[in-house]
């Protein structure tokens, strides 16, 4: 089934969906819609790289060759290149400043001391009262 179609990264990407799941390999793209139910990882794992080039993934997983010989009846064409977003850089969360829970926090610590003393000295003071001499 292996073809000479050039898709643009777009088109690949909005094939996304159990019924319809396009996957880039490689720079190489596979319409795995009929090896959903069988994909040993379950249909997640392919939909988890869809929208993406996963090639990285997939040489993570280290597949066997009679997995890699499989692949190509899967195989409906090439990927633009040039139609692949640049890889973004990290950028760190938004924080909330850290001063608004420190009150919460000390509260907590304070708690978490002074109740279990609390319990220690309410089960002893009923010891002692309630001890017969």
């Amino acid at each position: 089934m292996a073809s000479d179609k050039v898709f643009a990264f777009e088109e690949v990407a909005k094939h996304n969906v159990t019924k319809d799941c396009w996957i880039i390999i490689a720079g190489k793209v596979y319409d795995v819609t009929p090896f959903m139910d069988e994909h040993p990882g379950g249909d997640e794992v392919l939909l988890a790289v869809t929208g993406k080039d996963a090639t990285a993934d997939f040489e993570d997983i280290g597949h066997s060759d009679s997995a890699r010989e499989m692949m190509e009846k899967y195989h409906i064409g090439q990927i633009d290149a040039s139609t692949i977003p640049v890889k973004r850089t990290y950028v760190n969360p938004q924080q909330a400043p850290s001063h608004v829970d420190k009150d919460n926090d000390f509260l907590i610590k304070i708690l978490q001391f002074l109740v279990p003393i609390l319990i220690l000295g309410l089960a002893f003071g009923i010891r002692q009262y309630t001890k017969s001499e």
